[in-house]
């Protein structure tokens, strides 16, 4: 069991949160909380700013080693590191933790993004960098930017709530159409047949469904990467230069 103050900790971290969410408190609390989300902010962005173009993981945290979903995104995470990808995650086990695996084995960058929880998950060990954030929309911004294509494998509804803030930013035009690739068909051909269902009637456009590619193989989505984001997007730029006087050399 953890210690008390360890618990305690987790606690006031979870009463944090949802004080945060509960409306307006005084002026000088939400400056603080103004405050605490730009200093967050900052010190995610310059932990990942040399990670290179990635292609973020979504997935599950509950399929340990062993599983058929554990070994395929094992195997996909090795793929995107030759690919040349530096592979990013929630930085959690299961699912997340394949994926940072697959990619170090295969000699790629593997980081993660973890998040602060009442229960916290301890992030896996095959990350050459990790940075823990306490707002999860934090997480979500982090997971967002650095990356020129999303991978998601079977996962809950952390893994549809990262799939669709992906979709709804492409859609919107927030940021470019990076490719979306969803592996394991059958256990998404419900998502995939109800997503039909609302084209078919008309609550989103036909061409939308275009923004993903179903899949079961990985030569199928790695050719589907070199195409639409490799290609497309030119990503054999140097990376940005490193300033010795901020601490970055």
């Amino acid at each position: 069991m953890p210690d008390t103050a360890e618990s305690e900790q987790k606690k006031r971290s979870a009463d944090g949160e949802r004080l945060f969410l509960e409306g307006p408190r005084s002026r000088l609390a939400e400056l603080k909380n103004i405050f605490r989300i730009a200093w967050e902010f900052l010190r995610v962005f310059r932990v990942l700013h040399f990670a290179g173009p990635c292609v973020t993981v979504f997935g599950s945290a509950r399929f340990a080693e062993g599983h058929e979903y554990y070994e395929l995104t094992r195997k996909v995470g090795a793929e995107m590191a030759k690919l040349g990808f530096t592979v990013m995650t929630g930085a959690g086990p299961g699912l997340m933790e394949a994926a940072n695996r697959g990619a170090k084995e295969a000699g790629g960058l593997s980081i993660g993004c973890n998040i602060e929880l009442p229960f916290e998950q301890d992030h896996n060990p095959y990350m050459d960098k990790v940075v823990t954030v306490y707002y999860f929309f934090v997480r979500k911004v982090a997971l967002v930017k650095y990356s020129y294509a999303f991978i998601v494998v079977p996962g809950g509804i952390g893994t549809l709530d990262e799939l669709f803030e992906a979709l709804t930013l492409i859609q919107t035009g927030k940021i470019k159409d990076f490719p979306v690739i969803v592996f394991a068909k059958d256990y998404w051909a419900n998502l995939r047949a109800h997503l039909e269902a609302m084209a078919e009637a008309r609550s989103i456009d036909l061409e939308d469904l275009d923004l993903l590619l179903f899949t079961d193989s990985i030569e199928e989505a790695a050719a589907h990467l070199r195409e639409h984001s490799i290609k497309r997007y030119g990503l054999r730029q140097r990376p940005p230069t490193k300033i010795r006087v901020l601490g970055e050399g």
